[in-house]
């Protein structure tokens, strides 16, 4: 049966985020509603999934909090259930810089709409920046932005001081999966001096469910931290597969390679694995295919 997805987050100051903890993961799962929702003093941070009537109800449940009144959510479907179980998760920060100083409640970039987005980052004078990690930007992002090659968002900062100049750089445009990121991130760089930092409103997923292929300046998939894995145009199912080893996305062309073994290794893991891990891994391939068998 169809699942919706809902991914949603909100800046917002909650002292009372621990509280918060038993009671959002009891209705959650009442509503058998699955996925993941971080809960930190900054805010809350979430995706999950369930039937129509249980996403609405859990996303009642989380507004009947006058802070969250006004919290929004991006909608996408899945085929089946594309989470395991249901967890709320206690935090630091419900997107993790590293820097508690830069809060988005305080400051933060320009929103630019989905609808906007194309002539902003056609602009000759713009730096257009993706703010994901490296193999999130590998399997898709927008035509001629930069990839910090990140494997964490913790590096971010790192690479705007070593690769950026306010004084040079004077109007950059973020873009990451749904938005949150690029809060932190635009409010980081406003506090290092950067005058004009634009990001855009609900992320690739806006955009690509808004914007038609045909207008489209997007190239490739977007990666989704979920069983689906990734997606395409309109939200539709992407055509990539996560690699068990290391967890990255792998395209049909990866798995051409001599170094792709289905549930053991992928081209990206393949050199680095131990010989204790790849034995764990063919285990454990053949026990999956005695279940589909059997």
């Amino acid at each position: 049966m169809t699942q919706v997805v809902a991914a949603f987050y909100k800046f917002v100051r909650l002292p009372d985020f621990v509280e918060k903890q038993s009671p959002l993961l009891s209705y959650c799962e009442a509503q058998g509603v699955k996925g993941t929702i971080l809960l930190a003093h900054e805010g809350i941070n979430g995706t999950i999934a369930g039937l129509r009537d249980s996403i609405d109800s859990v996303l009642c449940f989380l507004r009947s909090d006058s802070r969250l009144v006004d919290l929004e959510y991006k909608e996408s479907y899945a085929d089946s259930q594309p989470f395991d179980r249901m967890k709320v998760r206690l935090k630091n920060e419900i997107v993790t810089i590293g820097l508690p100083e830069i809060d988005p409640n305080e400051e933060v970039g320009t929103y630019v709409s989905p609808k906007d987005w194309n002539a902003l980052i056609c602009d000759p004078e713009v730096t257009v920046i993706d703010t994901r990690n490296d193999y999130e930007v590998n399997i898709g992002t927008f035509k001629g932005a930069q990839n910090p090659q990140t494997h964490s968002f913790r590096q971010f900062p790192e690479y705007v001081l070593k690769h950026l100049d306010p004084t040079q750089h004077k109007k950059v445009a973020l873009f990451c999966t749904g938005g949150i990121r690029c809060e932190k991130a635009s409010s980081f760089m406003l506090s290092q001096g950067f005058q004009e930092v634009y990001h855009l409103k609900g992320g690739i997923l806006k955009y690509l469910e808004e914007i038609p292929d045909s207008e489209s300046l997007w190239q490739g998939e977007c990666f989704v931290f979920d069983q689906r894995i990734a997606v395409s145009h309109g939200l539709e199912l992407g055509t990539h597969d996560l690699c068990p080893s290391c967890g990255r996305p792998i395209s049909e062309a990866d798995k051409t390679s001599p170094k792709y073994q289905e549930g053991i290794s992928c081209p990206y893991c393949f050199d680095n694995l131990t010989e204790e891990k790849k034995l764990r891994q063919v285990e454990k391939q053949r026990q999956y295919k005695l279940k589909i068998k059997n």
